[in-house]
């Protein structure tokens, strides 16, 4: 048998996703908000019992997201164990999410958007992106998950499907499937409950290939701040 070369801690290219680090471990101060840099992931350190409010600062961004437990990263935020769980592709306000097994990790506890965020699609990669004609390195969600836990001194055990927060992809009765500009306004807010010590990353997709982040296609900053 022939050894896999795949290495999912492994990025191919690099931006500030390892410089953006909120601190040395990702442990946040409470009640700071903190600024995820446009195309780029940030990781942190969540512990159960605080809440995580993510701001979609110009209303035209997606956030892919994704969580680990803390005390096995082999264990995580699982799209398609949500979907089983809520019998639903469309998590909403009292939701639990769950992860690969099938332990409850987060609560949605508020959402001011009109709810459209996406639980079907794979994050981008450079692969993607070459799909898309790109002939040189792209910022990429799977890359910007890989170096912000490298900036905190971890490694991606394994690159989850992210639950994407505000990414418009309607589903047609046929179970077709369309890139959309987001729905959401100016300073909408998501909020998670957390049930589980984690190690949460956000990334603000670098996608400028489809409208998913505004009909203009240009990628924004996003902000999140901890509460106890």
């Amino acid at each position: 048998m022939i050894a896999s070369l795949y290495d999912p801690a492994k990025y191919d290219g690099t931006n500030a996703s390892l410089t953006s680090a909120i601190s040395p471990d990702g442990s946040p101060e409470i009640g700071v908000k903190y600024r995820i840099p446009p195309r780029c992931g940030v990781a942190i350190k969540l512990q159960a019992g605080q809440q995580l409010q993510i701001e979609n600062t110009h209303g035209t961004q997606v956030c892919d997201f994704w969580a680990y437990l803390a005390a096995d990263m082999g264990q995580f935020l699982s799209m398609s164990h949500c979907r089983t769980w809520l019998q639903s592709v469309f998590p909403k306000v009292g939701d639990r999410l769950v992860t690969n097994c099938r332990q409850p990790v987060l609560e949605i506890i508020n959402d001011t958007s009109p709810g459209v965020h996406d639980t079907v699609m794979s994050c981008c990669d450079l692969t993607r992106y070459q799909l898309l004609g790109c002939t040189e390195y792209h910022d990429n969600c799977t890359d910007n998950l890989r170096m912000a836990l490298s900036a905190i001194g971890l490694e991606a055990p394994h690159v989850p499907d992210p639950f994407n927060l505000w990414m418009n992809i309607p589903i047609s009765p046929d179970g077709q499937t369309s890139f959309e500009a987001t729905v959401s306004s100016q300073g909408d807010v998501f909020g998670f409950r957390v049930l589980e010590d984690l190690i949460a990353v956000m990334s603000a997709c670098p996608q400028d290939k489809n409208p998913i982040n505004g009909a203009d296609a240009k990628p924004s900053e996003l902000h999140f701040i901890i509460k106890a």
